[in-house]
């Protein structure tokens, strides 16, 4: 066991009340980065935080493997991608919250399932969803993901509707089912029992955002339910609420 250090660690000086130690050490690695900072080492990073060099190095590995932080080849410690996937999950939420979150509440209010809108991460073979609002059902059987998670652009209403409207082209060219990204295009959404888990059913229409003249597809917007409970009188009801998102976007 390692001998305890004289000098408290800043997470041992600062610690969380009722939280756990490991985490608040953790945290305080991440808030060792500084803006304008180069790459730091290890040593600056035990430094920093007051940690044992043998203590830092355990918590950068699980950092490193949440995406958190980047090893970099000379040894030393980047801020990761992980970040940046965070920052832009605050700031998206943040900026759409207050337009699309009521559109989702009438959307759970109208038919008494969970409505939630989800973005692209990342591009081509990489690509995966966020769902970035959410508002579940009342009801006490429903899927159970919560805003923030990832999930994958390979099943889903959400993600084929992202597939089909979105700008990454080598995403949509690398799908089997053509045929089916032009009948969404075409109609306006998708709908299916059973298109990522057998056991939930969705339905899906694009939100548009403006850019310059034109407009862009800023997400989809998703209505979820049991399979057993899915009723396509709810198409409409989707597919009026991302029009009027995407009226509220300045989407022409």
């Amino acid at each position: 066991m390692p001998r305890k250090s004289a000098t408290a660690s800043i997470a041992e000086q600062d610690a969380a009340p009722g939280g756990a130690a490991a985490v608040d050490r953790a945290l305080t690695l991440l808030q060792a980065f500084g803006a304008g900072d180069p790459p730091l080492s290890l040593a600056t990073l035990a430094e920093r935080t007051q940690l044992y060099k043998s203590t830092a190095l355990r918590l950068l590995a699980s950092l490193e493997h949440a995406m958190l932080v980047e090893r970099l080849d000379d040894g030393r410690y980047a801020l990761g991608h992980g970040v940046a996937r965070l920052n832009q999950v605050y700031c998206a939420s943040y900026s759409l919250e207050r337009v699309v979150v009521p559109e989702l509440r009438k959307l759970v209010e109208l038919t008494g399932e969970s409505a939630a809108f989800h973005v692209q991460w990342g591009h081509g073979a990489n690509a995966q969803r966020v769902s970035l609002l959410r508002v579940d059902s009342p009801q006490p059987i429903r899927d159970h993901y919560k805003a923030g998670d990832m999930l994958p652009m390979t099943g889903g209403v959400g993600a084929k509707v992202l597939i089909a409207f979105g700008p990454d082209k080598a995403l949509a060219k690398a799908q089997s089912d053509q045929k089916l990204l032009q009948t969404i295009r075409a109609r306006g959404y998708h709908a299916a029992v059973g298109d990522r888990d057998p056991e939930v059913a969705g339905i899906s229409a694009p939100v548009f955002k403006a850019e310059g003249q034109a407009r862009a597809l800023a997400g989809s917007l998703i209505l979820t339910m049991p399979a057993n409970r899915y009723n396509s009188a709810h198409i409409p009801l989707v597919v009026a609420a991302a029009q009027r998102l995407s009226q509220q976007m300045g989407a022409p």
